[in-house]
């Protein structure tokens, strides 16, 4: 018989709100209470995602899903090189829809706090392609960015947000080079503690408004809710979700969340060694529980890093 080491299960425990943030992009205020409601919720089918790395920073990664609606499968194939020493990292992505992806990222080495990125995309069979150029710039207090889509418009993104003592102040504008205006533009306030963080969005040129709570509420706890109103829809209301999140212990957690739909969604989350990982989800339509539309969900996930 054969003594084989004891591998400790690594601690996937969160750290909770992650202190006040004063240099977080535009999108990402509000985030942590937009993970705990979408994130380790998988829902919509079955995927598995195999990641390897090589000795010489290559990472190679293939993943696959089963849509749980339509029954078909679709995948990608993904390698990644980087090189910390001078900021570069180099990811091709082949996709089962026959695309091509390729990204190049360089960062802090034009100046400190400065990544610059292009993304594209190739699909062979059609000759569609997109190239988008991105380029942000990150000091304490401040974080900022620029996208340009050059074959669509071409369009102009730029975001700013500003912080100081954990108040965050965020705004977006998208100007359209051939048009010569402004097509769409959105606004964000937030405050952010060691222990939560409050968001309020204007989107979609101030048209739709969502608000944002997160709270940390023991090392083992974390709740948070979203509200979002539309001006433009003819049914009127608030759409809200409310969620929760629990550590059972070092190695996994159970989620739940539900929306003034009465969709009620459950997760669990157990990581079985280092490197393996396994999700499960359902999602119950409570208010027509055995009825032909009932939006009835479920899926699974497997991870495994080596």
């Amino acid at each position: 018989m054969i003594d084989r080491p004891k591998q400790s299960v690594p601690e996937i425990r969160g750290t909770g709100g992650r202190g006040p943030l004063t240099d977080v992009p535009q999108p990402d205020l509000g985030k942590s209470s937009n993970d705990l409601l979408t994130k380790d919720f998988p829902i919509f089918g079955t995927s598995l995602e195999i990641k390897t790395k090589t000795p010489s920073n290559v990472t190679f990664k293939v993943a696959g899903t089963r849509d749980n609606k339509s029954y078909g499968i679709s995948g990608d194939l993904e390698g990644k090189y980087s090189d910390p020493k001078n900021g570069l990292t180099f990811t091709q992505a082949w996709t089962t829809a026959n695309v091509l992806r390729t990204t190049v990222e360089l960062e802090n080495q034009i100046a400190k706090g400065l990544k610059l990125d292009l993304n594209t995309s190739l699909l062979p069979e059609t000759g569609g392609k997109s190239a988008i150029v991105n380029a942000a710039y990150k000091q304490p207090g401040l974080h900022s960015r620029a996208v340009i889509d050059l074959f669509r418009g071409p369009t102009f993104t730029a975001d700013t947000v500003v912080g100081r003592d954990g108040f965050l102040l965020g705004a977006e504008a998208t100007y359209d080079v051939t048009s010569g205006k402004i097509t769409r533009y959105a606004t964000a306030l937030g405050f952010s503690a060691p222990e939560y963080a409050v968001s309020i969005h204007g989107l979609g040129n101030l048209s739709t408004y969502a608000a944002s709570y997160y709270h940390r509420v023991s090392r083992d706890v974390e709740a948070g809710a979203k509200a979002i109103y539309d001006t433009k829809t003819t049914t009127g209301g608030i759409a809200l979700e409310v969620g929760a999140k629990a550590y059972l212990d070092s190695a996994a957690f159970v989620k739940a969340k539900i929306n003034n739909s009465s969709v009620l969604s459950l997760a669990y989350t157990q990581v079985l060694r280092p490197g393996v990982k396994a999700q499960f989800g359902i999602a119950v339509d409570t208010a027509n529980l055995a009825g032909e539309k009932a939006a009835h969900k479920v899926g699974a996930n497997f991870t495994f890093e080596g």
